[in-house]
């Protein structure tokens, strides 16, 4: 995407934003970063020469951990997505998606970088680029910085940690399903769900981004393999085309929105990778890693999407590998892919607690921080655990924090955080970014809609008399399909 404002990408961040006043009206005047121009920025002061990381990122590290967190699970849940919307429109419709979350994504690191020279800070948290907006925005905004930078904590720990929950039970239920298959032994979902905490506290321990990039680069690998073979099953004998739907109806398409934000939002894990970068300014830009990262994830998802329909129709289920058959081969390795990817992947979303966390209890234990960090890791995962192992039909409660907490986190808080921090300078010619950010909210407003009528449907489907009758595996594969359905991509 291209920077709102002005000037080339190579200068983006190198340039402040002031207000030029003509005739009544404010435009924007670009001078270069040694004008003092920020409030409480010095001429001198640059704050990527200034960052030092312990273990910095590469920009392929990064790319690596950004494809990971939006190529996640989700991604099997659009053919059922494109049987909302049809095969043209749901081209068209996942690309305007992935332009809004892209630029949802964009905006958040762009005003963290300009307020980095406004607080001289090297880096901030999602919640923090928020509080500090609010802090230095207009006097209506300072008494809300506490409660957002509180409100964002809160909403994405609470996600991200049953997240973390819902990932051990589509873990455990992919091999019980091959352990079945195999022996015929019907066990007990809870001990397949226990027997993972072990190998789930030696993940958490991964010290940093830096040394997780390795088990992204793994989860992509298996990920990629498993997308490959379903694209086999998806492209072998398909129905021509004529027999699909090509469009739908505004009110058909509504929940396509719900499947595809979720599915590829990653608010979440945006600024802990911004904040790790060796160079920070190469995540936005027309050539920076987050174009590069989303460009490709769009491609893969309207990809699958759409061969996905055709071979399925309406029977493309809420992950398109519960339509494969459990008895073939090639099969099989997906099941077990998919659950080994999500396995490399549970690290990545219990970072974002992680950092959450730790910034809430770090000024208390300022001795042997080490020591209690790694204890916290390890109470954290064993509390996602034994969370499972108590509700292991957790996923469609998950759901429901997804679709309230994503759909304003991850799109409506970013434009008002823009709001905010470029109040003073004004919002260019007839006020196009006014203009531009209700667009953004009316797709927030349509995934905390539908993303919240879809997982509060699959509760009530879950808890009502039917729910029981097979017993708790059936409910358990159930969860997870509605879990899938509209939120296990984007917290993925």
């Amino acid at each position: 995407m291209v920077n709102e404002y002005t000037g080339p990408p190579p200068q983006e961040l190198e340039t402040f934003l002031p207000k030029d006043q003509k005739k009544g009206s404010s435009t924007y005047k670009v001078a270069p970063a040694s004008i003092n121009v920020e409030k409480g920025a010095l001429a001198d002061y640059d704050p990527f020469r200034e960052r030092k990381v312990d273990h910095p990122t590469s920009d392929m590290d990064t790319l690596t951990h950004l494809l990971k967190a939006s190529l996640g699970t989700g991604i099997l849940a659009m053919p059922m997505a494109f049987s909302y919307s049809g095969l043209v429109t749901g081209i068209f419709a996942t690309i305007a998606t992935a332009l809004v979350c892209t630029h949802c994504a964009y905006v958040l690191v762009k005003c963290a970088h300009t307020l980095y020279y406004r607080s001289r800070r090297t880096t901030m948290s999602f919640s923090e680029v928020a509080e500090v907006a609010f802090q230095n925005g207009p006097a209506w905004a300072k008494p809300w910085a506490q409660f957002m930078k509180h409100f964002i904590n809160y909403g994405l720990f609470i996600t991200y940690f049953g997240t973390c929950s819902v990932y051990t039970v589509i873990i455990a239920e992919n091999f019980q399903q091959l352990i079945e298959h195999y022996f015929g032994w019907k066990g007990d979902p809870r001990i397949f769900i226990s027997m993972l905490l072990i190998p789930l506290i030696l993940l958490s321990w991964v010290p940093n981004l830096k040394y997780l990039a390795p088990f992204s680069s793994v989860a992509n690998v298996f990920m990629g393999v498993g997308l490959l073979i379903t694209f086999y099953y998806c492209t072998t004998d398909m129905p021509p085309i004529s027999e699909r739907k090509l469009h739908t109806s505004l009110i058909q398409i509504a929940p396509f929105f719900g499947i595809v934000i979720f599915a590829m939002e990653a608010i979440g894990v945006v600024m802990p990778l911004e904040n790790s970068m060796r160079t920070p300014q190469h995540f936005i830009g027309i050539c920076g890693v987050l174009n590069k990262g989303m460009g490709g994830v769009t491609m893969v998802y309207i990809l699958l999407g759409f061969v996905g329909y055709v071979k399925y129709g309406n029977d493309a289920a809420g992950s398109i590998t519960l339509n494969l058959p459990i008895e073939e081969i090639p099969a099989q390795i997906v099941k077990i892919l998919i659950a080994l990817a999500v396995y490399c992947t549970f690290g990545l979303q219990f970072y974002v607690c992680l950092e959450i966390g730790w910034d809430f209890i770090k000024d208390k234990f300022t001795k042997r921080p080490l020591m209690v960090n790694y204890m916290m890791r390890t109470v954290l995962v064993t509390a996602a655990v034994l969370l499972a192992v108590a509700v292991p039909t957790i996923g469609p409660f998950v759901g429901l924090l997804g679709a309230f907490c994503f759909s304003i986190l991850g799109l409506l808080v970013p434009v008002f955080i823009e709001m905010v921090t470029y109040w003073e300078q004004g919002f260019g010619k007839f006020n196009w970014i006014i203009w531009k950010n209700v667009i953004v909210c009316i797709f927030g407003v349509l995934a905390l809609i539908f993303g919240s009528k879809d997982a509060i449907a699959d509760i009530v489907k879950l808890y009502s008399n039917n729910g029981f009758e097979n017993g708790l595996y059936e409910t358990t594969a159930g969860a997870i399909d509605g879990f899938l359905e509209t939120t296990a991509g984007p917290l993925a």
